[in-house]
C-alpha cells in the first residue's frame, strides 16, 4: 500500500492482486468532525482530479477519519464570516467536491461512521454507494443555520422521494442509519466492526466485473440522470457497441462458458 497527504486530505491505494488499484480517500479533519473548509475542500477537488486520469484504479472509498464522523457538515466559523459574493465562491466549491465524486469514471463508496450532516451527507450523496455504521447520525440542518441546503441535495428526490426530501431540507431534524436505509438513502447498514468487511464486499464485487464495462456503465448511468427516456436509451446503444471497441466482453464471455461447461460435464 502506498500513501499521499495533501493538506487535510489522505489518499491510500491498494494495489489488489486481480489487476487494478483501490484508492481510499479520508478527509482528515477529526477534531473538527471532519467538516469541510475551503482549504480542505481545494485539497479535495485536487485529489479526485488526480484520480481521474488513474486508468489503473477500479474504485473509490471515501471516508472520515475518527470514529465521530464521515463529515460532519461545512465550517460554520468559516460561513459565519461570508458575503453574497464569498458565499457564491465558498458554496461552489463545496459543489465541486460533490461534482469530482460523480465525474470519477469509477465506483464511489461512502465509508459512513457517525455524523454525516450538511454538505457531508451531500458528498455521500455523490458517491454512488454508500455503507454505513448502524450508529451513524444523517441529516440537513441547514435550515436552522439560517440558510437553505442547496448543491446536490437536488440528487436526494431521486434517491428518497420528493415527501422524504421535504421532510429533511424543511425541518432540519437528524435522524439514524435505520431511516436512512429504509427510506433509501443508504444501501447498506451494518455495526460499525463489520464496516470495513461491506465495504470490501462492494469491491470485491466490483473487482470481479469487467473494468471497462464498469466505467462505461458509471458513464452510462451518469448521463441518464440528464437525458430524457428517447436519449438515454440511445446512449445506452452507444456504450453498448463500445464495450466491443475492446477484448473485455469476449474474454469475459469465453470464461463464463468454459465455467458452465465444467458445470454441465
Amino acid at each position: 500500500m502506498t500513501e499521499t497527504e495533501r493538506q487535510n486530505v489522505l489518499v491510500r491505494f491498494d494495489e489488489r492482486d486481480v489487476g487494478g488499484r483501490i484508492a481510499y480517500v479520508t478527509i482528515n479533519n477529526a477534531h473538527k468532525l471532519n467538516t469541510l473548509n475551503s482549504a480542505l475542500m481545494k485539497d479535495f477537488v485536487a485529489i479526485c482530479e488526480d484520480l481521474a486520469h488513474d486508468q489503473a484504479l477500479r474504485a473509490v472509498v471515501v471516508t472520515g477519519a475518527g470514529d465521530k464522523a464521515f463529515v460532519g457538515g461545512a465550517d460554520i466559523d468559516e460561513m459565519a464570516s461570508l458575503d453574497p459574493d464569498s458565499a457564491r465562491t465558498f458554496i461552489t466549491l463545496l459543489h465541486g467536491c460533490c461534482n469530482a465524486l460523480r465525474e470519477l469514471r469509477v465506483p464511489v463508496i461512502a465509508r459512513i461512521q457517525g455524523y454525516a450532516l450538511g454538505g457531508g451527507l451531500e458528498l455521500a450523496v455523490a458517491c454512488d454507494l454508500r455503507v454505513a455504521s448502524d450508529t451513524a447520525v444523517f441529516g440537513m440542518p441547514e435550515v436552522k443555520l439560517g440558510i437553505p441546503s442547496v448543491i446536490e441535495a437536488a440528487l436526494l428526490p431521486a434517491l428518497v422521494g420528493w415527501g422524504r426530501t421535504r421532510q429533511m431540507l424543511l425541518l432540519g431534524e437528524s435522524f439514524g442509519a435505520a431511516e436512512a436505509a429504509t427510506w433509501g438513502l443508504v444501501e447498506r447498514v451494518v455495526p460499525t466492526h463489520q464496516l470495513d468487511e461491506a465495504v470490501e464486499n462492494y469491491i470485491q464485487s466490483i473487482l470481479r466485473a469487467g473494468a471497462r464495462a464498469v466505467r462505461l456503465q458509471k458513464e452510462l448511468i451518469r448521463s441518464w440522470e440528464d437525458l430524457p427516456l428517447r436519449a438515454a436509451i440511445k446512449a445506452g446503444i452507444d456504450a453498448f457497441v463500445a464495450a466491443w471497441e475492446t477484448e473485455e466482453p469476449r474474454r469475459a464471455m469465453s470464461e463464463f462458458q468454459a465455467m458452465r461447461r465444467k458445470r454441465v460435464s
